[in-house]
């Protein structure tokens, strides 16, 4: 069973834009859920095989490092699909973090 506020981290993980990336805290802090641990809850609960709506693979730990790529089948997955959205990816971090950051509270 989902948690009520399943839907809302992943309507705002939908309004990432390709390209960018965000936090599990930059979502919990606009969300006020007090706990980036509770938004990778939320998105290790959703499809994490690339066929999904839901594109997690754009969520990051706060310095950029791919840290839930370990839900993701497999594992390399996240990295991919950032690189196919012309997201570098380095060591299992995101290259040049600060520009390709995206906050929601700063866009929606």
């Amino acid at each position: 069973m989902k948690n009520h506020y399943y839907e809302d981290i992943y309507e705002i993980t939908r309004s990432i834009p390709i390209g960018k990336v965000s936090t599990y805290g930059a979502i919990a802090d606009y969300l006020a859920l007090g706990s980036a641990r509770m938004v990778g809850r939320a998105l290790s609960q959703c499809n994490l095989s690339g066929n999904g709506d839901i594109p997690a693979h754009r969520v990051t730990n706060r310095i950029g490092e791919l840290t839930g790529r370990g839900k993701f089948k497999p594992p390399s997955l996240m990295r991919k699909l950032l690189e196919s959205e012309g997201v570098k990816v380095k060591n299992h971090k995101v290259v040049e973090f600060k520009t390709r950051f995206w906050h929601p509270g700063e866009h929606l």
